[in-house]
């Protein structure tokens, strides 16, 4: 029993008495009633006040945001709607350019513009004389190749020198459009494209400001495709599309300037173009020999396959032996031949012996600098280009077969050629007399 008090004594001495609220005279009662009711009768004093003060916020900064939202709301609804005008390129620039050098378009020549109204037409006679300027853009713009732009956007992507650098464009890059064309004159970049993250420019034109605004017509600005811009340096390195007969042999793919393949063939005396293609024709064995196991199989695809879209041009080499002749173009390839009297055109010549032809073309190749070259006449061009297609009938292949051995004879019997007989390996001359004959049906 003890115990049980004990613990009843202890539980009831953990709980605390319940907090007792302080009894409210009638004097406070009174007192809180006057309390709100004149806080009730301020806030009804104040609140014409307040609502005014209010309005007069609300409404002076509603006006100050919503002003600026509105104007550039509706000029960038108006601008994205196609303009009356726009500038227009009328060429196109190559895809790559290098700094120092005149910006010229693909073939060459000069950049004009011209501004044409929205249908393409050119532009009203009012468009006499405005000012026009030139600017870098970045090559991605505009976003999404969309045809249409707010000047602000065009403006926006404008490119400036890097710091430190000079100026990004260099000439005239303010010129005057007089009635609706202009010509670009000497412009050339000054730093390169690679620290762009598109590595590309184009090149914009716009109307300089308050030419149009007095006229209240809108006009587009003109851009080209984007194109890379490199250094001058590169230009000295870069290859020919197509390659020259002429162009030094490391302009072709997979050679680089005194590299290791180019050392190779120099040391064989094959320095150009034309002098890798003629041996590839005599002997490609050897040539593919000469670049050794370093070029890869891949490697010299990639050559020869440049190599061949080399234009060869109409020139052709006559070489004469004891009883033919034979006419080869630049890189030695045979494309006539007269034999023992016979003329054999281009689509004849699977009738000569493989072995022999290629007998008479590699002494025509080990003696190239002693051959007379000519260029043909337009008749013989048009013979050498048809070869197995164009003969349609036996008059035909009878005017065009006396086509090639005339031509022949007249060169040999007038002495415009001076080719030594190699195969007697004497010094007399190759003397060719009239007696001629070909089978013409």
């Amino acid at each position: 029993m003890a115990a049980k008090r004990l613990f009843c004594e202890t539980e009831s001495c953990s709980d605390q008495p319940p907090e007792k609220r302080p009894r409210q005279t009638f004097a406070s009662v009174i007192g809180e009633v006057v309390m709100v009711n004149s806080l009730r009768n301020l806030s009804k004093a104040l609140e014409p006040l307040l609502r005014r003060v209010v309005n007069e916020e609300v409404e002076r900064c509603l006006n100050r945001y919503t002003r600026p939202l509105t104007r550039a709301s509706s000029l960038r609804i108006q601008a994205l709607e196609p303009s009356s005008y726009q500038l227009v390129f009328l060429n196109k620039l190559p895809s790559k350019i290098f700094t120092g050098s005149k910006i010229t378009d693909v073939e060459g020549q000069p950049l004009r513009l011209v501004l044409e109204d929205a249908g393409g037409d050119p532009a009203s006679p009012m468009w006499q004389s405005v000012k026009i300027e030139i600017v870098v853009l970045d090559g991605d713009f505009p976003a999404g190749d969309r045809e249409y732009w707010t000047p602000e956007e065009f403006n926006a992507s404008i490119v400036k020198e890097r710091s430190g650098k000079r100026p990004l464009l260099h000439g005239d890059m303010n010129i005057t459009l007089r009635h609706g064309a202009a010509t670009i004159g000497e412009i050339e970049f000054t730093d390169n494209s690679s620290w762009m993250r598109s590595r590309k420019f184009r090149l914009g034109v716009r109307i300089v400001s308050g030419s149009d605004r007095d006229k209240g017509i809108r006009i587009r600005e003109a851009i080209t495709d984007p194109f890379v811009v490199k250094d001058h340096r590169g230009e000295l390195y870069k290859k020919h599309y197509p390659p020259m007969l002429n162009d030094e042999v490391w302009r072709l793919e997979k050679i680089g300037k005194e590299g290791v393949f180019h050392r190779k063939l120099s040391n064989h005396n094959i320095k150009t173009v034309q002098a890798f293609l003629k041996l590839y024709t005599i002997d490609p064995q050897k040539l593919r020999t000469i670049l050794g196991v370093g070029m890869s199989e891949r490697m010299w695809e990639a050559t020869v396959k440049h190599a061949k879209t080399c234009e060869l041009g109409n020139k052709l080499y006559m070489f004469r032996g004891p009883s033919s002749i034979v006419f080869l173009n630049a890189i030695c390839g045979v494309v006539r031949a007269v034999l023992g009297g016979q003329v054999y055109s281009s689509r004849d010549l699977h009738n000569i012996p493989e072995e022999y032809i290629k007998s008479l073309r590699r002494e025509a190749y080990d003696n190239w600098h002693a051959l007379q070259d000519f260029e043909p006449n337009s008749r013989e061009i048009l013979l050498l280009k048809q070869g197995n297609e164009g003969y349609g009938n036996e008059e035909s292949d009878y005017v065009m077969e006396k086509s090639a051995f005339e031509s022949s004879y007249e060169l040999i019997s007038g002495q415009l050629l001076e080719c030594r007989d190699w195969d007697s390996n004497s010094s007399d001359q190759y003397n060719i007399e009239g007696n001629f004959h070909c089978n013409y049906g």
